[in-house]
C-alpha cells in the first residue's frame, strides 16, 4: 500500500509502490487547494474511486465447474490448476481498491470547502451527491476487499483488512498497519452506506413539483429546477440510495455465509435477508421481475432504445452502453461464425440444469433421455449454452469427429468441452471478414435477480422455504418467481419446488442451483463455491457428441488446496508491511 500522489491536469490522484513524490516541471502540478478553485478538478478524485472499481464480467468462472477456457495460458486456467500463489496478483484487489477509498478519503476531507455552484442551494445538493457517491463507494471498495482477501489468519482469527478512513498524506503516513477484524471491516461498510443513503436519493430522476423532493433534501430547496440541478436525472448510473442497499445486501449475504461464520462475527442470516427484501419491496415483490430479465444480454429492442442513462428493468446498476460493439462475440463465437470460442462451458453446468417439468435431470421424474440430453430441458440452457445442433445453430457440431472447426480440439479456437457460450453474447452480431456488424450493449453492474437470490438464500437459512420473518414473502415465493419466469415447473404446479419447500435442506440446495443458473459467467461461482465452502476441486467435465454417440469425459481437473476457500493478502504488501497477517496456508 505504499503510494504516491501526483495530481496532474485532470488526473487526480495516481498510486504506486514508492512513496516520493515525483519532480515533474512546477507547472504540471495541481496542488489540494485547486480543489477549492475547480470543482471539476473536486469530482475527478470521485470519478476515479469509480474507474478503479473491479470488472463485473471478469471471467472468474473459468477456474470454476462451470468452464474452461480453450486458451491453456489463460490466467483463470491456470490459477484453476495449480497456479494460484499470494504472488500472483490475478484476483486481488487491493492496490486498486485502497487507491480508489484514497481517492474518495481525499475528497471527503475537502468537499465541504469547494464551491460547486453559486447558488447556495444548488452547491449544498451537489456536495451532498459528490460525498454520497464517495461513501458509497468507499464502501463497495471495502466489500471487494472483504471478498477476495478476508479470512482466516493461522492462529484462528477471522480478519478483514486495514481500515483506512483518512487520507494519507504520502510523506508522513505510516503505511504499515494491521488488518481489522471482519466484524469491524462489515460494520465500517455499514457506516459509510448509511452515510451514502443520507446524502443520495434512491434513484436519480427529475422533479415537477416541490411536492416530489425526497424528504432529506426538503429544507435545502423547495424549487424543483435546482433540485434537478444537484440530483436529478443527469446523474443516472451514478451511486444512488438504491446501489447502497444493494451494496449492503451483498454484504450481509457474505458476512453470513458459512466460510464466515465464526463466534467473533456477529453477522446472521435474518440480517442479510432483511437487507435484500428491503430492494424487493422496492421492486414491487416477489413477482415483479421483468418476464424478460433472464436474457438482460440479448433483449435487443430494449437495448438498442436504451438513452439517457435510463435502465431496463432488470438493472439496479450498468456501466454506459456501448454501440456497435463485437467485442464479446469475437471473442467466444464459435470458429465457424470468425469467434475465438474461449469460454467453454462444461457438462457439468449443462446438467444442473432442470428438465422444463423442474426436475433435476436425475430425479426419476424429471423424464430426462440421455440419448436426447438437451430437449425438454429448462429453458434457460438454451439461452445461455451453445450445444450441438443448437437450435439457434442447427449447422453448430460439436463433437470431436466433426468435419467443422466446431469440434472439440480441432482448433486453437474449438471448444475442448464439447459446448460455446452462449449469455452475454449478442447473436445479431456478424463477424464475417468484410463484412463486421457490430451492435448495442451493456455490461451490468447490479443485477435485481441478483438481490432475490440473496433473499432466497438468507430466508431459506434463517426461516426455512416458506418463513417470511418480518417481510411478506418467503424464499419459496421469490424461488417460484424465478423459476416461472423461466418457464419452469409451469406445467405440473411446481411440483419439484413443492417438494423442496418441505425440506430446509433441500431447498437450500436448489436455491444454490438457481444462483449458479441464473447468474452463471457473470463472475459469481468463484466466490460463492467460497462462501459456502462448497466442493472447489470438481473437474470440469465434457460432452463429445458425435451422431447419436453421447461420450462424457474429464476437460480439466482442478487443483485448489483446502485454504484456498480464502484469497490471500498479496505477498508483496506482507512482505513489505510486518502488521499484515496473511491468511493461513498462504505463503
Amino acid at each position: 500500500m505504499k503510494i504516491r500522489l501526483i495530481i496532474i491536469a485532470l488526473i487526480v490522484l495516481s498510486f504506486t509502490g514508492c512513496k516520493k513524490i515525483l519532480d515533474p516541471e512546477l507547472e504540471n502540478f495541481r496542488s489540494v487547494d485547486n480543489m477549492y478553485k475547480d470543482p471539476q478538478f473536486a469530482e475527478g478524485f470521485v470519478l476515479e474511486a469509480y474507474r478503479t472499481l473491479p470488472g463485473y464480467y471478469n471471467s472468474s468462472d473459468l477456474a470454476t465447474d462451470d468452464a474452461v477456457a480453450n486458451d491453456r495460458t489463460n490466467v483463470f486456467s491456470q490459477l484453476a490448476t495449480g497456479s494460484w500463489t499470494a504472488a500472483n496478483g490475478n484476483l486481488s484487489v487491493w492496490n486498486p481498491s485502497y487507491a480508489g477509498i484514497l481517492y474518495v478519503n481525499q475528497f471527503l476531507a475537502n468537499s465541504n470547502k469547494v464551491k460547486f455552484a453559486n447558488d447556495p442551494a444548488s452547491n449544498r445538493l451537489l456536495n451532498y451527491r459528490m460525498r454520497g457517491e464517495a461513501f458509497g463507494l468507499r464502501a463497495l471498495h471495502m466489500y471487494f476487499l472483504l471478498r477476495n482477501h478476508a479470512g482466516l489468519t493461522a492462529n484462528g482469527q477471522l480478519m478483514g483488512v486495514p481500515i483506512i478512513t483518512e487520507f494519507q498524506e504520502p510523506t508522513t503516513a505510516d503505511f504499515n498497519q494491521p488488518r481489522a477484524t471482519f466484524d469491524a471491516c462489515v460494520k465500517q461498510i455499514y457506516r459509510d452506506l448509511d452515510s451514502a443513503e443520507y446524502y443520495l436519493p434512491v434513484e436519480y430522476v427529475d422533479i415537477t413539483s416541490a411536492s416530489q423532493i425526497p424528504a432529506q433534501f426538503a429544507s435545502i430547496t423547495q424549487t424543483p429546477a435546482i433540485y434537478n440541478r444537484g440530483m436529478g436525472a443527469t446523474f443516472k448510473q451514478l451511486f444512488n440510495g438504491l446501489i447502497a442497499k444493494s451494496v449492503r445486501a451483498r454484504t450481509a449475504l457474505l458476512a453470513a455465509s458459512p466460510a464466515f461464520q465464526n463466534p467473533a462475527n456477529p453477522a446472521t442470516w435474518d440480517q442479510a435477508a432483511n437487507a435484500a427484501a428491503a430492494i424487493i419491496r422496492y421492486k414491487g415483490g416477489p413477482n415483479s421481475l421483468p418476464a424478460n430479465g433472464y436474457t438482460f444480454y440479448d433483449n435487443r429492442t430494449e437495448i438498442d432504445g436504451l438513452s439517457l442513462g435510463n435502465n431496463p428493468s432488470e438493472i439496479i446498476w450498468r456501466e454506459n452502453r456501448q454501440t456497435s460493439n463485437s467485442d464479446r462475440e469475437t471473442q467466444n463465437f464459435p470458429p465457424s461464425l470468425f469467434g475465438n470460442g474461449l469460454i467453454n462451458p462444461t457438462d457439468n453446468l449443462v446438467k444442473a440444469f432442470p428438465m422444463a417439468n423442474g426436475y433435476p435431470i436425475g430425479n426419476s421424474s424429471s423424464l430426462y433421455n440421455p440419448a436426447n440430453p438437451y430437449t425438454s430441458r429448462d429453458p434457460r440452457l438454451r439461452a445461455y449454452i451453445m450445444y450441438n445442433a443448437h437450435p439457434d445453430l442447427t449447422s453448430l457440431r460439436t463433437g470431436s469427429q466433426s468435419t467443422t472447426p466446431d469440434g472439440i480440439l480441432v482448433r486453437a479456437t474449438s471448444t475442448r468441452t464439447g459446448y460455446y457460450l452462449r449469455k452475454t453474447l449478442r447473436w445479431d452480431v456478424s463477424l464475417t471478414p468484410g463484412a463486421v456488424t457490430g451492435r448495442n450493449r451493456y455490461t451490468p453492474r447490479i443485477r435485481y435477480t441478483e438481490m432475490y437470490l440473496n433473499y432466497a438464500e438468507a430466508a431459506n437459512e434463517a426461516w426455512g422455504p416458506k418463513g417470511t420473518g418480518p417481510n411478506a414473502f418467503s424464499a419459496y415465493d421469490v424461488i417460484k418467481a424465478i423459476r416461472t419466469r423461466a418457464g419452469v415447473g409451469t406445467g405440473n404446479s411446481h411440483a419439484y419446488l413443492e417438494e423442496c419447500a418441505l425440506d430446509q435442506a433441500k431447498m437450500r440446495e436448489l436455491i444454490r442451483n438457481e444462483r449458479r443458473l441464473e447468474l452463471c459467467f457473470e463472475g459469481f461461482r468463484f466466490w460463492d463455491l467460497r462462501r459456502w465452502k462448497a466442493d472447489l476441486n470438481e473437474s470440469a467435465q465434457g460432452m463429445d457428441v458425435n451422431g447419436t454417440v453421447y461420450t462424457p469425459f474429464t476437460a480439466e481437473a482442478r487443483a485448489f488446496q483446502s485454504y484456498m476457500v480464502y484469497g490471500p493478502v498479496p505477498y508483496s504488501e506482507v512482505l513489505k508491511y510486518n502488521k499484515l497477517i496473511q491468511n493461513a496456508g498462504w505463503q
